[in-house]
């Protein structure tokens, strides 16, 4: 490998981040300090819960569990952070749920991941999703949740948000992240959001999704969602 190349992969070993936390023989009880994690929900059709006082809200989310970035070595997660924190927003505001898992999974080794995601985006790929996309039909506000690689979300994110008509309604962004919080986020979904409003983002270190509860809370007050 090239110095570059060198170098960019090491840029992307700590900009892998939503990938870091839940030990593996911690309780999802405890994972998410009372709001159950989302494992289990089916991405098809979309998971119902109560709406919230902002009206119908759907949580789109992708996550990856298996080993992780933790505080510059790796840690091998069960449930990876972004669902733990998306099962605090599901527990918080009340929300249906739509998973989004690649049709060719995401390997658990750490490593494969980060020449997968440095292959995906030199290529621009559109990695397919396994499941039909949700219809946003009825839903004011879209939250869209994933790790953030390499400085921008997964580019399987891109597949989702470049499918749909985001006309009329709010998007907010949802990143968990290791050293570049948001990183290009905004920028990636103000482009790819066909015809989305934006809110405020919500970014959660990594290392802390699972004592981010509160955060989740005051952030879904700012918002009008709780």
């Amino acid at each position: 490998m090239s110095p570059a190349g060198h170098a960019r992969a090491r840029l992307v070993l700590v900009g892998l981040s939503g990938l870091s936390l839940v030990a593996a023989c911690d309780p999802p009880s405890s994972v998410t300090e009372g709001a159950p994690p989302v494992t289990g929900t089916s991405p098809s059709p979309v998971s119902s819960g109560a709406p919230g006082p902002g009206g119908r809200v759907l949580l789109a989310y992708f996550s990856r569990a298996g080993e992780n970035y933790y505080d510059g070595g790796r840690r091998t997660l069960e449930i990876g952070n972004t669902e733990v924190v998306a099962g605090m927003i599901r527990g918080t505001i009340g929300c249906d749920v739509y998973r989004i898992d690649g049709a060719e999974p995401y390997s658990d080794s750490y490593d494969e991941t980060v020449a997968r995601n440095v292959r995906e985006q030199d290529d621009d790929a559109r990695p397919r999703i396994t499941a039909p996309l949700p219809a946003l039909d009825g839903y004011d506000t879209v939250i869209i949740g994933s790790p953030i690689w390499n400085v921008r979300p997964p580019m399987i994110m891109t597949t989702f948000t470049e499918a749909l008509d985001f006309t009329g309604r709010t998007v907010f962004p949802l990143v968990t992240y290791a050293v570049s919080r948001l990183g290009r986020t905004e920028e990636v979904y103000r482009d790819t959001c066909r015809g989305a409003e934006f809110g405020e983002a919500l970014a959660i270190r990594g290392e802390e999704a699972i004592g981010g509860l509160a955060t989740v809370q005051d952030w879904s007050s700012r918002i009008g969602l709780r």
